[in-house]
């Protein structure tokens, strides 16, 4: 594993990730090297980036008969899905959520103490910040898969 990689796997093991493949790394697709390690496919997959390549080997590498995908990344707004109607009939699931199902009124409040009581480092999820007048650039790097999160300056 890259150094990078290295990296980027101990800050996802603080949120449960429990193996790290990079499709780099292999000359086959990524969704058969994970079906390979766990003998079948994982039973749940999630996909962050927005890349339709990644949704696509996230919803391609869950077990048939009870793997659930979730796809949480926002893609380009052209981009089409394309998977074999088998992965399906073999009953793996497929869903897709904005901001977590998170419900606003009831949620945000636990959000907001667990990032007081240091328990949620937001910040390293903050990739850009930008003056409200860019706040087209923000979609942009948002739609490009270039920005996680990026904070809008009101007053700027």
């Amino acid at each position: 594993m890259h150094s990078l990689d290295a990296n980027r796997f101990e800050l996802a093991k603080k949120f449960g990730v429990t193996e790290f493949v990079n499709p780099k790394d292999h000359t086959k697709p990524v969704q058969e090297v994970i079906a390979e390690m766990t003998n079948g496919g994982v039973d749940r997959s999630v996909e962050c980036t927005g890349h339709i390549d990644a949704m696509i080997s996230a919803f391609e590498c869950v077990h048939d008969g009870w793997g659930v995908a979730v796809l949480v990344g926002v893609p380009h707004k052209d981009a089409v899905f394309k998977t074999s109607p088998l992965n399906l009939l073999n009953e793996r699931t497929l869903r897709g959520t904005f901001f977590g199902n998170y419900k606003p009124r009831s949620d945000i409040p636990s959000v907001v103490e667990k990032y007081m009581n240091k328990e949620l480092e937001l910040e390293k999820f903050i990739t850009h910040e930008l003056p409200f007048s860019e706040i087209n650039k923000a979609f942009d790097l948002m739609f490009k898969g270039e920005g996680l999160r990026c904070i809008i300056r009101m007053g700027e």
